[in-house]
């Protein structure tokens, strides 16, 4: 079978699998290269595991020294009649397999982590596989859809200003150009929906679900990825819709710290990152040239950095 790369804007609507595995190689290899991770959680869920942060979290800890064992959620796409699957869907795949052969425990569960049946199984996979309790929980959830299993509400992501319109550029990958744009400015419903979505609040029921069901061993650490930006681009990230979700997230990580703190002597953390090239990051409108201007600057002075660094 000849896969032909499907492009249509920034997205690649096709995954070639064995360059999934060769890219999952790659991070493995570098791991390998650095100096170990001498102290690290032996035990770890990673909700978002399939690319980007969640991924290279997911290698750094099992094959990066601690050889943490691993359950990792995500949302993907497998092969089917209608394509080739995505590829966070081999991501997934070649990645256990590679911790598997090194004998390191990895579990995959694909579904949806707002429903409460993925957090049930979840649950089950942990008192199965893994002893009963985990150290660590990595949230690494980037999602445009978050339906509420309750009532059944949808609310949609979306990138927008808050007050005024923006004015950039953004990369067409398709037809490999520069192309005008325009960030307008989103209402107070959408910034709501954009915070229930991109924010801390599910982050929040997950702890209190992995509490209910005493998985959480003592001592336990949860983390989130966010990020700031220079203030060029806080028009677009910080001072926009994703920027007041994230605000909410960082609010979040200090009820989330309080409340293990109180109950497991544990803690909660927001981990502010770079910026990077992910699943995520291509959609955001008119930020690729300044992601293409500082990979250029950064390389050049020798210290770029993708997830796995």
């Amino acid at each position: 079978m000849v896969i032909q790369p499907e492009i249509q804007g920034v997205v690649a609507r096709t995954a070639h699998p064995y360059g999934c595995q060769q890219a999952v190689q790659q991070q493995i290899d570098y791991v390998q290269s650095v100096a170990p991770i001498t102290q690290g959680p032996l035990r770890v869920l990673i909700l978002g595991a399939s690319s980007g942060f969640g991924l290279a979290s997911r290698i750094a800890l099992t094959f990066g020294g601690v050889q943490a064992e691993t359950l990792g959620v995500s949302y993907e796409r497998g092969p089917s009649d209608k394509g080739i699957g995505s590829a966070g869907w081999y991501n997934n795949i070649f990645f256990k397999q590679a911790a598997e052969q090194q004998g390191y425990v990895a579990k995959n569960i694909v579904g949806d982590a707002f429903s409460d049946e993925v957090r049930q199984h979840v649950a089950q996979t942990i008192r199965d596989d893994f002893g009963g309790h985990i150290d660590l929980v990595i949230y690494s959830l980037a999602t445009g859809i978050r339906p509420d299993p309750e009532t059944g509400e949808v609310w949609r992501s979306c990138l927008k200003t808050v007050g005024e319109n923006f004015p950039g550029y953004s990369v067409d990958l398709e037809n490999d150009k520069l192309v005008a744009t325009e960030l307008t400015a989103a209402s107070d419903e959408e910034i709501f929906a954009t915070t229930k979505v991109m924010g801390g609040e599910d982050w929040q029921q997950w702890i209190n679900f992995l509490l209910s069901e005493n998985l959480l061993a003592p001592k336990a650490k949860t983390l989130a990825y966010s990020y700031i930006g220079p203030e060029s681009t806080y028009p677009i990230y910080h001072h926009g819709t994703l920027g007041i979700a994230k605000q909410h997230l960082h609010q979040t990580a200090i009820a989330i710290n309080q409340q293990l703190a109180q109950v497991i002597n544990g803690q909660a953390n927001v981990v502010v990152c770079k910026a990077l090239v992910t699943k995520a990051s291509v959609f955001i409108p008119t930020f690729s040239p300044y992601i293409l201007a500082l990979f250029k600057v950064m390389k050049q002075m020798g210290n770029h950095e993708g997830c796995i660094e």
